[in-house]
């Protein structure tokens, strides 16, 4: 068995742990240096849409002799905004600038047919108006408000409101970060980004769920035994899961990367950008925020019942009464009913 494979085996048994429930307040104190500084850099910055969101024009030249940056200066000189200039497979030149109306379109075609030397006929234009963008990024909001409401009755019926609760806090979380990435980084924010925010919902949930069920399975009659508190429980769910969550984070994180690094950066496809950074930012985030933000909440929210202070209180005296008498913490529990990790049997090994 490999090594990473013996340290799952382990952590899933309960035989090696780390405390993350314990150190919750490191990970919000994390989360919320993050998220302010994602809201600044949003608030100063702001994003960079895209020509489908603010309108303007784009064109599409046939093959010419002018490279990107010349062709950049010339296309900026006529229309007085800013151009994104792409070399295409044909040899042409891909030109977009947002604010462009018709009328100003046209002149802009006339100078860059001159300065590219290519014929006017030959520069296809396509305009896009900002009220187009403006019903996609209704569309996608509605999509997503539809997104989280649903997410939340899930949740609320399949486990309980304080995890439907935390599952949204989270998701919240991920989405205000890679918005802020985008702000940082000035990348342009097109229909792809908003695909690639709402596709991030989806991992970032899932990895989440799976924490969850095993919570639910493990606190399942926790009231009934005194070894455990519903944090120590909670603590176990994600360690049980911890290895699962990195390697299935890590092989959807490749592809991505690939798409993002390789694709985007050293191919210069800029399109792929659109997408593939938020789905990697996404991606990473979502682990993240499944593993340090979501259970810890349910763990505060959770440990505010009178039950789970009860409880806790009795687990704290047990262990009291055990060290006085200088015996192990783990001795006397015998014939006690314990909380079941999913798949584990009552001395934390595998069914």
């Amino acid at each position: 068995m490999s090594k990473l494979g013996d340290l799952g085996a382990k952590l899933y048994r309960g035989e090696v742990g780390y405390d993350f429930v314990g150190k919750r307040f490191l990970w919000y104190g994390v989360s919320i240096l993050i998220t302010i500084t994602a809201i600044v850099a949003l608030a100063v910055q702001g994003l960079n849409m895209g020509i489908e969101f603010k309108g303007g024009a784009v064109f599409t030249t046939p093959k010419t002799a002018v490279a990107e940056a010349k062709a950049r200066e010339f296309a900026e000189e006529a229309s007085g905004h800013d151009a994104i200039v792409q070399q295409l497979g044909t040899g042409g030149l891909r030109i977009q600038i947002s604010g462009l109306d018709t009328a100003a379109a046209t002149d802009v075609k006339k100078v860059l047919a001159t300065d590219l030397k290519v014929t006017e006929a030959d520069i296809n234009a396509d305009l896009v108006g900002p009220s187009w963008g403006s019903q996609i990024a209704n569309k996608a909001w509605t999509g997503l408000g539809i997104f989280m409401v649903l997410v939340v009755i899930y949740l609320a019926i399949a486990f309980e409101w304080r995890m439907a609760v935390a599952a949204l806090i989270a998701l919240i979380h991920d989405l205000t970060i890679t918005v802020g990435v985008y702000a940082l980084v000035g990348f342009e924010v097109t229909p792809g980004t908003v695909i690639g925010l709402l596709t991030i919902l989806g991992y970032s949930l899932y990895d989440t769920v799976v924490v969850f069920d095993g919570l639910k399975e493990g606190s399942k009659d926790i009231t009934k035994q005194t070894r455990w508190t519903y944090s120590e429980v909670a603590n176990r769910s994600i360690n049980g899961t911890l290895v699962r969550s990195i390697n299935t984070t890590v092989v959807a994180l490749l592809p991505v990367a690939a798409l993002l690094f390789i694709g985007g950066g050293f191919l210069g496809a800029g399109m792929l950008n659109d997408i593939s950074l938020s789905l990697f930012v996404g991606l990473a985030a979502g682990a993240y925020s499944s593993i340090f933000i979501a259970t810890p909440l349910v763990v505060d929210l959770k440990e505010r019942e009178p039950a789970m202070k009860a409880l806790k209180k009795r687990v704290l005296a047990k262990r009291a009464a055990a060290a006085a008498r200088g015996e192990s913490p783990d001795e006397g529990y015998e014939g006690e009913d314990e909380p079941q990790i999913a798949g584990q049997g009552r001395s934390g090994r595998r069914r």
